[in-house]
């Protein structure tokens, strides 16, 4: 009984919000859409950005594969590599231990390494 009060209810608190009317902002000719609100201007200049937090980057070719180190402040927290054949694939230290593991194409979900204080 109470399912059918509150299902009741609720159809006609539905009912009655569909029957509200529609703002007056809208020009007499409803099929002139609204002008856009105006635009903010820019700011003038964005902050420099830290280059210790900027991973920095170290392409090392060999004859058969190809490594792309990234590091952050000095430490390497990802290798890609990319064989003469086959997908490039990633190795990647989720820990900062010094341990990577392989990952590839899947959808894995890491963590953003993103270091925003040291203490």
């Amino acid at each position: 009984m109470r399912v059918v009060t509150l299902l009741l209810l609720l159809g006609v608190l539905t009912a009655a919000h569909a029957g509200t009317p529609v703002a007056k902002d809208r020009p007499a000719d409803a099929t002139q859409p609204l002008p856009p609100p105006p635009l903010e201007p820019l700011p003038d200049g964005l902050e420099p950005t830290d280059a210790e937090l900027e991973p920095e980057i170290i392409i090392v070719p060999g004859e058969d594969v190809t490594f792309v180190e990234y590091r952050i402040a000095g430490r390497l927290y990802m290798i890609k590599v990319i064989p003469a054949q086959g997908p490039p694939y990633y190795l990647i230290d989720p820990e900062g231990s010094g341990k990577f593991s392989r990952s590839g194409l899947e959808q894995a979900i890491t963590p953003p390494l993103w270091v925003i204080k040291r203490f």
